[in-house]
């Protein structure tokens, strides 16, 4: 693979390894990333596509699954095509310009996405404590500017990110042991003093998702105690069921997106090369699996991508 390698010699830009200590293993990991890859954006534009054409899904739980789809495509695109070349063609520098456009847009879906599964919560909260008013506060014009808030929130919270980092000197040795541009993987090529950096980077983790899994939790609560005070076990259930699919969906989001970015900063013990790869999975995984998860548990759903699919 040396002999076939494509990185321009530019001293002012950085080299991403891609994944330390398995280098040689590069084209046969790029298989099943690839594989993620093309299936996530498979399943999301697939979704987008149909509800986009059925009238009958043009309501707040649809659209909002829509903007789950987008944050997943636009995360997952930030960095799956400069990681295959990498792994395909050993094309690893990559301008500081390109480094932090790249981490800009790889945090704000992050956070999007974020936002997008508390406001699903809040969706449920209201579908099962309030039912009968559901279709008065959220209407779709609502869903668009909450989604729009959300928007605006992450970029304002991760603007300062690769502007923090664009004021930083970089030393000789820019090389990166990773696959994409992470905020602490790059702060620490810096000459400078990144306590800055630093601490605002644990803010924006601990405040912005610590702030939605608070809310989450606060709506999840109000909705068990409503479903408790429900007499009938089928309506139980019923009630229940509605809510598997997002649950599902955030105990896959939240747990591999805090351990990977805690790691940089507390996981000194962890092999980097499981910490990566793991990394990556995260942006794959979701993408891939959120429509089906979606699909499968909403009948409405499947029954609509089935007619345009032939699965039935």
């Amino acid at each position: 693979m040396e002999a076939f390698n494509l990185t321009p010699f530019d001293p002012s830009s950085f080299i991403l390894k891609g994944i330390p200590d398995l280098e040689t293993a590069h084209i046969w990991i790029s298989i099943p990333f690839s594989t993620f890859y093309i299936f996530g954006l498979l399943g999301n534009f697939t979704l987008l596509f149909v509800v986009g054409k059925e009238h009958t899904l043009h309501k707040p739980m649809y659209l909002l699954l829509c903007m789950l789809a987008l944050t997943d495509i636009a995360t997952s695109t930030s960095i799956m095509p400069k990681a295959l070349c990498i792994f395909w063609f050993n094309l690893k520098s990559i301008t500081l310009g390109g480094c932090l456009t790249q981490m800009f847009f790889l945090y704000m879906g992050s956070m999007m996405h974020s936002a997008v599964l508390m406001t699903m919560a809040f969706d449920r909260y209201v579908a099962i404590c309030n039912p009968l008013r559901y279709a008065t506060i959220l209407t779709n014009a609502r869903i668009a500017k909450l989604g729009l808030v959300c928007l605006m929130r992450a970029f304002l919270f991760v603007l300062p990110l690769p502007l923090l980092l664009s004021r930083q000197p970089f030393c000789a040795s820019r090389i990166i042991p990773h696959t994409y541009c992470e905020h602490m993987a790059v702060a620490k090529m810096s000459c400078g003093d990144i306590t800055i950096n630093k601490m605002y980077g644990v803010v924006l983790v601990f405040v912005i998702i610590g702030l939605d899994l608070t809310l989450i939790a606060l709506s999840y609560g109000l909705i068990i105690r409503a479903v408790l005070r429900i007499p009938s076990k089928k309506a139980h259930q019923k009630a229940l069921n509605t809510c598997t699919a997002h649950v599902f969906v955030m105990l896959i989001s939240y747990p591999t997106f805090l351990f990977s970015t805690l790691t940089h900063r507390f996981g000194q013990g962890i092999a980097p090369h499981v910490h990566i790869i793991l990394a990556n999975l995260y942006f794959l995984l979701l993408p891939t699996f959120n429509p089906i998860i979606y699909g499968v548990k909403t009948k409405e759903l499947r029954d609509k991508v089935g007619k345009y699919t032939c699965i039935r």
